[in-house]
């Protein structure tokens, strides 16, 4: 975890080593932004299946999501990075989030080149993990810039979080003093998508949640209770955020569950076969 002021932009900083258990790996669309420095072989992100998978050698960085991310793992991988709360990519952005929305760039795209040469070269050579999460963390202080409406786009989606999506979105641009538009506005710069979509990714990702693979699923009841018009809305905003049925979700995660007991990766991304 970040010391103040990051903890309030970034959930937690991590090391990654090792093999993946499997070469595809699918992220569905979560209301969190993510920042990867690369230090092993490239990796390859997919981000939808109407756009080309495209290679990255040094990270990347990617803005709160619309849709899946297919990730590619070399048969090793090593990195270190940062999950960010939805808000929290934008004060070390040069260019507003919505540029990137599921449009996923290297680090150098937006940190340049020497910049994350040098970056890369100090974590590479850093005695071990504790010493490279410092490093980073260090380098995200000095990035970390003052950024116009912050304040009013963090407490807003702070509300959409603490509900789980269901807070009355035209409730919350009144209570903080503002129009509709300018309030979306305000998201699209900082995290790249509206308050709308915002809510409706937290929504999703609550219910994914709540489903125990090793137990029977009640679609309809689900959705119900997590407030989805019917059991057929359920579905297709299943389909928009992962990629795959509900019933095929299960499948996968029944799948993983017997292949990998126990793995930290159980849940959340997904094995994309």
């Amino acid at each position: 975890m970040p010391r103040p002021p990051l903890d309030g932009l970034i959930d937690d900083l991590y090391y990654l080593e090792g093999v993946s258990p499997y070469a595809r790996l699918t992220l569905p669309a979560s209301p969190a932004a993510f920042l990867i420095v690369n230090l092993g072989a490239p990796f390859r992100i997919r981000a939808g299946t109407d756009v080309a998978t495209a290679e990255y050698a040094d990270g990347c960085v990617v803005t709160t999501p619309t849709r899946a991310l297919e990730f590619g793992y070399p048969l090793r991988t090593r990195s270190v990075g940062a999950h960010f709360k939805p808000w929290g990519l934008a004060p070390f952005l040069p260019m507003p989030a919505s540029e990137l929305c599921d449009r996923p760039v290297t680090v150098e795209q937006a940190w340049g080149r020497p910049a994350v040469a040098e970056l890369r070269d100090r974590l590479a050579t850093a005695p071990g993990p504790d010493e490279m999460l410092t490093l980073l963390e260090e380098e995200l202080r000095r990035r970390l810039c003052e950024t116009a409406g912050l304040g009013l786009v963090r407490h807003t989606s702070s509300v959409i979080a603490a509900t789980s999506g269901a807070a009355a979105i035209g409730d919350l641009s009144v209570a903080a003093g503002v129009s509709s538009t300018h309030l979306a506005q305000r998201f699209k710069e900082l995290i790249g998508v509206t308050p709308k979509r915002l809510a409706r990714t937290y929504r999703f990702t609550a219910t994914v949640f709540s489903i125990n693979p090793a137990e029977p699923v009640d679609w309809g009841d689900l959705a119900s209770s997590a407030g989805y018009f019917d059991q057929a809305h359920f579905g297709h905003e299943f389909r928009a955020f992962t990629g795959l049925t509900p019933t095929r979700y299960v499948d996968v995660r029944r799948r993983f569950l017997r292949e990998h007991p126990g793995h930290a990766l159980d849940g959340w991304p997904l094995p994309a076969d």
